[in-house]
């Protein structure tokens, strides 16, 4: 492999044309030169000769460096891929290391980096092996080797196998579209889940013997405290993943077995804050964009953990942004950046919460403010007081419904004629994972199915066909059935007769009785289901605290 290294390193010195980047430039190229040009290259799988042994740099550092793969092989010569035609010299490597004529194609630069990650994931499965467990607790090296079930990654062939090990994870977690992964030690065995579309998902199980290593290598890469391990810590991790960033926070807590860790994955490349992609329908939408525009009062958005409550109010703040308008948040933590907005992270260690940060905002002229959650009386009392002085004030609150906020606030020891003075909207919310386009299948509606959504037992009498997720999914949902997620709402208008409710103390359920107008979580999410969207059995699962009332 030493001519190969040899003459693309001397063509770098050289200032060769750097590599074309994207499909129209690949294309281009490929019409000048006389080339065939593939946009998607499938699923690749070179014979094992092209890629193993002296030849494995190919799909590692240099074929990454210089953007090309092997493709196939045949009596005439190998067919390579690449995203520059005009690296001949690294052409030439290639025919000098194969001793083959070489046949090139041209491809995008995104599909060759895919097609080299795909064949690493077949070559590290071929050397998966399963050996008998070590008596020891420790394992060495040629163990960890020889043991670890390594898919593919960015890494290097010559890092470390837990380096490797910790880069695949994350890099199945974000092709996979996971929003979490869980790292869960057991009393013989650490187990590995992904949490997608709101679902956990077992993905790998290792022995015991390699947590302690997997473990502080997530530890490391997060900068956290490797050598404590007796108390609850939290970082974040920074990274690229195909060429897009990724933020990772990262938290661990003790368990008796060991510590856990959970890894949240946010993809800033693939999150689009806008009002359309929050699943509103038409008179939720309208209501909640005239609320947002106000001068002044308090919008709560309510929901449980991993509702889309952070992410609403990202959107709603995306749409009113604007240079005449000042807009800063405190939040714990900052999830995703928004351009022209101030943003600010609380701190316990120093003493700088939600409270402490209010206040400081409250002294920096701002027109919009975002309070990433209400958590006790004091913040909330702040965020009154600000609303009444002229401010638009977003918060999120966890409770169940959206009547169930205003209870809260009660409970907290707030005044009913504060919160009524104050409180404009209200607005709960669930995520429901939404069926495959691919393979959701149809089937009429049945009359539970009907009285259990709460919708006129006239569809089931007319037949009116709704979907259901498929038994064995496919490849586009990677056989879940369903692939992403939309949310569901209900939102409450604080007006005179809400006002009145309030004053009286008055319960969750007397207040959702005075708001007759106001569509249920349950009822949103029937809509969703007769839209084709997602199924009943989605929306029963997110909205079952409705069946116990």
């Amino acid at each position: 492999m030493e001519q190969s290294t040899d003459q693309p390193g001397s063509e770098t010195e050289a200032g060769s044309t750097p590599a074309l980047s994207g499909a129209a430039g690949a294309r281009a190229a490929a019409e000048q030169l006389g080339y065939e040009f593939r946009e998607n290259l499938g699923q690749i799988d070179p014979p094992r000769t092209l890629v193993r042994g002296e030849f494995s740099r190919i799909i590692g550092s240099w074929g990454k460096q210089f953007k090309l793969v092997p493709v196939s092989e045949d009596e005439t010569g190998v067919t390579i891929a690449v995203s520059d035609p005009l690296h001949m010299q690294a052409v030439d490597a290639l025919r000098l290391c194969y001793d083959r004529p070489i046949k090139v194609v041209v491809a995008p630069e995104a599909e060759i980096i895919r097609a080299i990650n795909g064949i690493r994931t077949n070559l590290m499965s071929d050397r998966d092996s399963s050996l008998e467990p070590e008596e020891s607790a420790s394992a060495n090296s040629s163990d960890i080797s020889t043991s670890l079930k390594i898919d593919v990654t960015d890494a290097e062939d010559d890092d470390a196998p837990i380096i490797r090990y910790v880069n695949t994870l994350i890099f199945r977690a974000a092709s996979r579209r996971a929003s979490d992964i869980h790292i869960e030690p057991f009393e013989d065995s650490l187990k590995v889940r992904f949490r997608i579309d709101g679902v956990l998902h077992d993905v790998d199980t290792q022995d015991r013997r390699f947590q302690a290593a997997i473990l502080s290598r997530v530890k490391v890469m997060a900068n956290l405290n490797i050598a404590e391990k007796r108390l609850p810590q939290d970082g974040r991790i920074g990274l690229r993943i195909a060429g897009q960033d990724v933020d990772i926070r990262v938290s661990t807590v003790p368990t008796r077995y060991g510590e856990r860790i959970v890894m949240r994955l946010l993809d800033k490349s693939k999150v689009v804050l806008s009002m359309e992609t929050l699943g509103l329908n038409k008179y939720n939408r309208k209501e909640i964009e005239r609320f947002i525009r106000k001068s002044h009062g308090i919008i709560l958005v309510t929901g449980p953990t991993g509702s889309g409550k952070t992410t609403t109010l990202y959107a709603c703040l995306t749409e009113i942004n604007s240079v005449d308008k000042n807009i800063l948040t405190v939040e714990d933590p900052v999830e995703y950046e928004i351009g022209g907005i101030g943003q600010m992270q609380v701190n316990p260690k120093i003493n700088f919460t939600f409270a402490s940060g209010l206040r400081s905002i409250l002294r920096q002229d701002p027109d919009v403010i975002m309070v990433g959650e209400i958590r006790d009386l004091e913040t909330v009392t702040i965020a009154i007081q600000a609303s009444l002085t002229g401010h638009l004030v977003f918060s999120t609150l966890h409770t169940n419904d959206a009547p169930g906020a205003v209870t809260r606030l009660l409970d907290m020891g707030v005044e009913p004629f504060l919160i009524s003075s104050s409180v404009i909207a209200i607005m709960a919310q669930r995520l429901v994972r939404t069926l495959c386009p691919s393979c959701r299948v149809p089937h009429p509606i049945s009359e539970s199915e009907c009285r259990e959504l709460g919708i006129d037992p006239a569809f089931a009498a007319q037949q009116t066909i709704i979907y259901r997720s498929s038994d064995r999914g496919c490849e586009d949902c990677q056989f879940t059935g369903y692939r992403g997620r939309t949310g569901i709402h209900e939102l409450l208008i604080i007006n005179d007769a809400v006002r009145n409710a309030i004053m009286d103390r008055a319960n969750a359920s007397e207040i959702r009785a005075t708001a007759p107008h106001m569509q249920s979580l349950r009822a949103d999410g029937a809509e969703k289901v007769l839209s084709g969207a997602t199924s009943a059995e989605e929306v029963l699962r997110v909205t079952q605290e409705d069946i116990l009332e």
